[in-house]
């Protein structure tokens, strides 16, 4: 019901257990096609029917070559139900939670969680690059000043602090310009902001302020009230100019 009014993206069919539920063997289905792609996003309104979290499980956890790979939303809500999902992951990848996912990723947010206060920022630097360090991944905590934690103990913080940008499917915006900054980054890509072979980390970052610039640029055309996700791709292409 999605792919007619999505005129611009190609897309690739995955068989459904049911309607409306990806199921397991769609793994098989998107680990066949990789090849001819560059980067991987996973788990932008992909459910969570325990059918598709195994699909989730077998696509990451299985030693399968992956292309540069992002994890949002129920992708991340997927790894969440495997008990030391990452020791069975090894490879580099982008994670992307809001603190509620973080929270089912790790216990460490459990308590700011559910007394309803918001995580002090040096709390979540400090969480998102411990979640880093133990699961050699590279995390975008998101929120007011979004946290970009590597592995490696390094770090950027997003300078910007936009409430529009907590509205549904914004996330979603994100991960896409962070899996289309991958892809030029990539042997297939077309060449763009990033040069071949840059880290996943950089990426991220470059990826966390195109989307903050974007909201700072849609909220100064349309003011504080009333922005939604869609409004957001039509003002990357003037940050990525001004960028330039």
């Amino acid at each position: 019901s999605v792919a007619p009014s999505a005129i611009e993206p190609t897309f690739l069919p995955l068989p459904e257990s049911r309607r409306g539920v990806v199921s397991n063997d769609a793994a098989d289905a998107i680990l066949d096609a990789l090849p001819a792609y560059s980067a991987l996003l996973i788990g932008c309104g992909l459910g969570q029917a325990t059918e598709t979290a195994r699909m989730v499980e077998r696509l990451l956890l299985s030693g399968a070559d992956l292309p540069p790979t992002v994890v949002d939303a129920d992708g991340l809500n997927a790894l969440a139900r495997f008990e030391r999902w990452e020791g069975r992951w090894a490879d580099d990848a982008i994670l992307t939670p809001h603190p509620g996912e973080m929270a089912r990723l790790t216990a460490q947010m459990a308590s700011q969680m559910a007394t309803g206060m918001p995580m002090p920022a040096a709390n979540r630097l400090d969480t998102a690059l411990d979640a880093a360090a133990r699961w050699g991944k590279t995390v975008v905590l998101k929120g007011a000043h979004t946290v970009v934690a590597n592995a490696d103990g390094s770090a950027y913080v997003s300078p910007f602090a936009n409430p529009a940008l907590a509205t549904a499917g914004t996330g979603d915006v994100l991960s896409g310009a962070i899996l289309g900054l991958l892809a030029q980054s990539s042997p297939l890509g077309q060449g763009g902001l990033l040069s071949q072979g840059v880290s996943l980390g950089r990426a991220a970052a470059l990826g966390v302020y195109l989307h903050g610039a974007a909201g700072e640029s849609a909220r100064g055309r349309l003011g504080d009230a009333g922005m939604i996700a869609t409004d957001l791709p039509a003002e990357l292409p003037a940050v990525i100019s001004g960028l330039r």
